[in-house]
């Protein structure tokens, strides 16, 4: 693995838990879950069988929603 790897990994932000998802939005989880079903949801990502945001995605898709 080159240096330049290393770093890059390094400096990408942790992406969140449905949990976090859940606290940051102040929604229960199973309404992200529903949402994500319907396809109303901020994206997410599939890791096998986990889901993982991208805080900014979050970030953005709940500003879309308020306007």
């Amino acid at each position: 693995m080159s240096t330049e790897t290393k770093q890059s990994e390094a400096t990408l932000p942790p992406l969140w838990t449905i949990r976090d998802v859940s606290v940051f939005l102040a929604v229960p989880v199973g309404t992200l879950y529903q949402w994500r079903h319907r396809g109303d949801g901020p994206p997410a990502l599939r890791l096998g069988k986990h889901l993982r945001f991208d805080p900014d995605s979050v970030r953005r898709w709940a500003l879309d929603q308020a306007s």
